[in-house]
């Protein structure tokens, strides 16, 4: 078996990106990689984690430490799950499902995408427990239908993104040949050939066993295949979203709601206001607002202005980056893009493996730190040089 292929030779969640840009054809690597305009957002985030020094104490007796964390009256072994990523089964095969079966045999949770190209009843059966993520328009007729959809298929947690009013200025996407609809040429066509894993294994078994891939959960019907022409109608009229339909979300929805893509703390407060029942503190992995304050700086502001449970993602990558999210005040942490890239590497045993990867740096992070549960995790263990 080839090295790129054994989940064990990693030895970190960074390992997997380099690894899948050799697999994947650069149009699907930048699209998975990219951001938007000039990464600023994106380079933000890690600069922020880098910005912040922990503090550990000593002789505090370890022994009996557990990150077992309790969200929503669930209980997951770990405190951080997988973000919601669209277009998880373009780059591996049947990526939602896999990074979703992982994330159930490792206790905690994960976000199917509202773009993914699996149908969400698919993905619910192979993994109950999944949450959903919903992008919507300002439309209550289409909210109403998907809502319904999602609830017969048996989904109890919904996430409904808030930071895309228009799509962001990718560049980087075009720069690499990607595009929304997927336009097939030669470009396109010889990256594919000169990576002969990804056409094999990802893009022709898929063909092969369901047909060209669509966007299935971004409403109550099936959307438009990727190759098609109609393909953007399925993101328009999200700059009419606002505040009203998530009441409107609210009365109908009757299990947790959560809304992701919060950064001010006005709007955390409004969220609470709202009677929402958690937020996620994000700035899209730095793919919407070029510039935008990376997550990590504004949490402890956010964090001070509600009382509901404050998620964060975004630029995560280390056991110790979690922790100093749970410093500054947030309750639990998703984490995108390494998962995808696991499951490009090795599959569901590759996503299982990253995950197995972060919960031993939190473990051994938490020790150093010397605390026995991230609620024992305060402001007084960091600070900001």
């Amino acid at each position: 078996m080839r090295a790129s292929r054994r989940p064990e030779s990693f030895l970190a969640l960074k390992d997997f990106e380099k690894a899948a840009r050799r697999i994947l054809p650069r149009p699907i690597f930048g699209y998975v990689a990219g951001a938007a305009e000039d990464n600023e957002s994106l380079n933000a985030c890690a600069a922020a984690f880098a910005d912040l020094d922990l503090v550990p104490r000593v002789l505090m007796d370890v022994s009996k430490r557990s990150q077992r964390t309790t969200l929503f009256g669930r209980s997951y072994a770990a405190p951080f799950g997988i973000a919601p990523m669209g277009l998880s089964a373009l780059s591996a095969f049947r990526g939602d499902i896999v990074q979703a079966q992982a994330a159930r045999d490792a206790e905690i949770p994960m976000i199917l995408s509202g773009t993914a190209l699996i149908r969400m009843e698919d993905v619910i059966s192979a993994a109950p427990g999944t949450w959903f993520q919903a992008y919507l328009p300002g439309d209550t007729g289409r909210i109403d239908a998907l809502l319904d959809r999602v609830t017969a298929a048996g989904f109890d947690r919904l996430v409904v993104t808030v930071d895309i009013p228009v799509a962001g200025n990718r560049e980087n996407n075009i720069r690499t040949g990607f595009s929304t609809p997927l336009r097939p040429g030669l470009r396109l066509a010889l990256d594919g050939l000169t990576h002969p894993r990804w056409l094999v294994d990802t893009f022709a078994r898929t063909l092969a066993k369901y047909g060209m891939p669509h966007f299935e959960n971004s409403f109550a019907e099936r959307g438009a295949p990727i190759l098609s022409s109609n393909v953007m109608r399925d993101f328009t009229a999200r700059d009419h979203f606002n505040w009203d339909h998530i009441r409107h979300i609210r009365r109908r929805w009757k299990n947790p709601l959560i809304i992701k893509g919060i950064l001010h703390p006005a709007d955390a407060l409004v969220a609470q206001n709202t009677g929402v029942d958690g937020i996620i503190v994000s700035c899209h992995g730095g793919r919407q607002l070029d510039g935008a304050i990376a997550p990590l700086r504004i949490l402890p502001e956010i964090r001070a202005a509600v009382t509901l449970p404050v998620m964060i993602d975004s630029g995560f990558r280390r056991g110790s980056h979690i922790l100093k999210a749970f410093a500054l005040g947030a309750d639990f942490v998703f984490v995108g893009r390494p998962f995808n890239y696991a499951a490009v590497v090795a599959g569901k045993a590759g996503v299982a493996h990253a995950i197995a990867l972060l919960k031993a740096e939190v473990d051994r992070d938490m020790a150093m730190l010397g605390v026995t549960d991230c609620g024992g995790i305060t402001r007084d263990h960091v600070r900001f040089r």
